[in-house]
């Protein structure tokens, strides 16, 4: 069976070497051949019968440059996968966008040659979005605009390590990569839904990491949270938004990305159902480079008590549909 991952990082050798211009070049680089050898990536590639890739480049966002250096970035990270996806069609079949976020009309400009000119099939967005919320009004126009092009985009989490308790200057065992991502992830949705940004735009399509976060797990809870405010007198906040609050939830695209827990993965079919169900691995995020992702991932799928047909649609057909794939 052909599958698609749409959930694979790459940071190009051409970005790195500008991102080294501005000191941003990551330690985890060197050790992760993948993340920026195409030839290294296809090697673990092919140890997958039928496995091909979506490439999301990294972010460009960094404190001290200025919009116009970071449009360069993210002009060099698109042109790159860009030309990659080119060079192998069959294995890397679609690509993401990176945007330069400090500037919206540059953003939106760079969204448009990305889609239109390199024909790139949806873009890139960290949470939170230069340490705001997504739900801002200053980044609308770029939902806005994602609706038009009809295509996804993926919201990658991401939260700084601050000290989780007074009198801490850091965070105790990592925690803030452990629970907190997934955690940023999960509010970023419950912004998107109260808000009602997905009520404003309702073909705004949405791809969230690691099966959907928080939701599936304790979507009765956000049920129960929010009929409380009826007993307790708080404020509604579910007010304005007509029908069920999960569906709303329902509304985002999830990929497979937790490390080959199949019941995870059963849980987030339960919530979203088989056709917004993504495979991603998150790629190559682990000690082999990437393999051990992979494998974990399509195991997981696999070993799903689903039928046959919710498989298909899993590890290729929905990424198909969504990003528009011959």
């Amino acid at each position: 069976m052909m599958k698609i991952d749409v959930y694979s990082h790459i940071m190009t050798p051409k970005y790195l070497e500008a991102m080294g211009r501005y000191g941003g070049v990551i330690q985890l680089i060197g050790k992760l051949t993948s993340l920026w050898d195409v030839e290294q990536r296809l090697r673990v590639m092919d140890k997958f019968e039928g496995l091909s890739q979506v490439l999301v480049p990294g972010g460009t966002s960094k404190k001290d440059i200025t919009p116009e250096q970071e449009a360069e970035l993210a002009k060099i990270a698109n042109d790159e996968v860009a030309e990659i996806v080119a060079k192998y069609p069959d294995r890397f079949v679609a690509a993401a966008a990176v945007l330069p976020l400090k500037d919206i009309d540059l953003s939106l400009k760079e969204a448009d040659r990305a889609i239109n000119v390199l024909k790139l099939r949806g873009v890139h967005i960290p949470t939170p979005i230069l340490g705001k919320a997504v739900d801002r009004p200053e980044f609308f126009p770029i939902f806005e605009a994602m609706c038009r092009y009809d295509l996804p985009i993926w919201l990658h989490p991401s939260r700084p390590p601050w000290p989780e308790y007074p009198g801490e200057e850091k965070p105790s065992y990592d925690t803030w990569l452990l629970w907190g991502w997934p955690y940023e992830s999960t509010l970023a949705m419950t912004r998107m839904v109260l808000s009602k940004m997905l009520l404003k735009l309702p073909s705004l399509k949405v791809i969230i990491h690691h099966a959907g976060a928080m939701v599936p797990f304790f979507s009765q809870r956000i049920v129960s949270v929010f009929d409380s405010a009826e007993i307790t007198g708080k404020q509604n906040h579910t007010e304005g938004l007509p029908g069920d609050i999960l569906d709303y939830f329902r509304k985002f695209y999830v990929d497979t990305a937790v490390n080959g827990n199949t019941s995870a993965l059963m849980c987030s079919h339960g919530f979203y159902g088989a056709d917004h169900i993504l495979f991603g691995t998150d790629m190559p995020f682990d000690s082999q480079n990437g393999f051990r992702a992979t494998n974990s991932a399509i195991t997981a799928i696999e070993s799903m008590n689903i039928p046959e047909a919710d498989k298909v649609k899993i590890f290729r057909d929905n990424t198909r549909k969504l990003l528009k794939l011959n």
